[in-house]
């Protein structure tokens, strides 16, 4: 481990800052489960990266189809444990924060037409061969560049926060900021970071399928390429894995968008373009 929290002189903080690691990933522990309730939550992750249509009626259903002896008040259950929901929700799927504020979705009708006018941020679950943890992702919605990232064991606001900073701090800020009506995007830190630099808020409508579909195809192409094909060990291979697959995707990747030229490329090229 290169952080070292007998260091008098720098703080654990610090250290997480020069490595450019988040402090959630450095004190990361892999959530207990079984083996059992694990192989579970991987073939739901896989079936609902397919299929992000399903809700847990569906998924029972597919998972019975497989010779899966499960309930669907099980397939809830870990569907929350999970963080997952469907595109399309039904009367019972999670709702956000009933002391939180909800924002109107911005987008509607709206022509994106350069970078850092709009960006989004989502959360997904990320399978480990011996527990999970999640993935958040803030992305510029014209380019789909990925501008910062962060994992964290827990689906508390503070992972978020890390890459929201990080994004303002390398890139931002945006016109406007999309994402879902998740408690960790309507709680209070997240809104006043970005009222603070005069961002415009934009939640997903309820029942609205293609407000977050770019993300959703990021997060489809990161674990299919990367994810399930490497099957991590734990959080430290994790976060190597998918910090070399984000390189890769901004920088290499060929994006069909933009005729075959990465995100990254386009998304720099076009500031360049717009500062001359």
């Amino acid at each position: 481990m290169m952080v070292q929290p007998e260091n008098e002189r720098l703080s654990i903080r610090r250290q997480c800052e020069l490595f450019e690691i988040s402090k959630n990933g450095y004190y990361y522990e892999p959530v207990p489960a079984s083996r059992e309730e694990l192989a579970l939550m991987k073939r739901i992750d896989r079936l609902y990266t397919q299929y992000p249509f399903y809700g847990s009626r569906q998924l029972t259903s597919a998972l019975r189809n497989e010779g899966r002896e499960v309930n669907r008040k099980r397939v809830q259950r870990l569907m929350r444990v999970m963080g997952l929901e469907a595109l399309v929700p039904g009367p019972h799927t999670s709702r956000p924060h009933p002391e939180h504020r909800i924002y109107p979705y911005l987008l509607r009708g709206v022509e994106v037409t350069k970078p850092n006018q709009v960006w989004c941020a989502d959360i997904t679950y990320i399978q480990l061969s011996h527990g999970f943890a999640y993935l958040v992702a803030v992305m510029d919605w014209w380019s789909r560049a990925v501008l910062a990232w962060q994992l964290s064991n827990s689906l508390s606001e503070d992972f978020c926060l890390e890459a929201l900073d990080e994004a303002l701090r390398h890139h931002g800020p945006p016109e406007i900021f999309n994402t879902d009506q998740g408690s960790q995007f309507t709680a209070d830190r997240w809104v006043e970071r970005l009222k603070a630099k005069a961002i415009r808020i934009s939640m997903d409508g309820k029942g609205r399928c293609l407000d977050n579909v770019f993300v959703e195809r990021l997060w489809r192409s990161l674990k299919y390429e990367e994810v399930y094909l490497k099957d991590h060990d734990d959080v430290v291979a994790a976060r190597s894995g998918i910090g070399w697959w984000f390189q890769f995707y901004n920088l290499e990747r060929p994006h069909t968008a933009h005729r075959g030229t990465p995100p990254m490329q386009v998304y720099r090229s076009q500031l360049r373009r717009l500062a001359a």
